[in-house]
């Protein structure tokens, strides 16, 4: 876990830094990459300028790049190390009670 406390729109823009570096990297104009993932090439610019991007439009984005290794480890459910966590670990909950 990262001590680093960083705002969703930090994280956000960060993500968008790298995919740019990563277009940059295959030699993709922003039309290119557009036309490659299915994704307008308006939400690209927005995506590239800002960070605010759809999860679908990312994944298309992340897809056509091929960096879309990693969406796996995303909510992920913590890894059981013996029987004692197996024990102690709450029962899984099928729905909130919090509004």
């Amino acid at each position: 876990m990262s001590l680093l406390l960083e705002s969703p729109a930090d994280i956000c823009r960060s993500v968008a830094d790298r995919a740019r570096a990563a277009r940059l990297a295959a030699n993709l104009s922003q039309e290119g990459l557009a036309q490659r993932s299915g994704v307008s090439l308006g939400t690209l610019k927005r995506f590239e300028r800002s960070g605010a991007a759809s999860l679908e439009a990312l994944a298309r984005i992340a897809l056509a790049l091929r960096m879309d290794t990693g969406f796996e480890k995303l909510f992920q459910a913590p890894r059981v190390t013996s029987l004692d966590d197996v024990i102690a670990a709450p029962r899984k909950r099928q729905r909130g009670t919090s509004k």
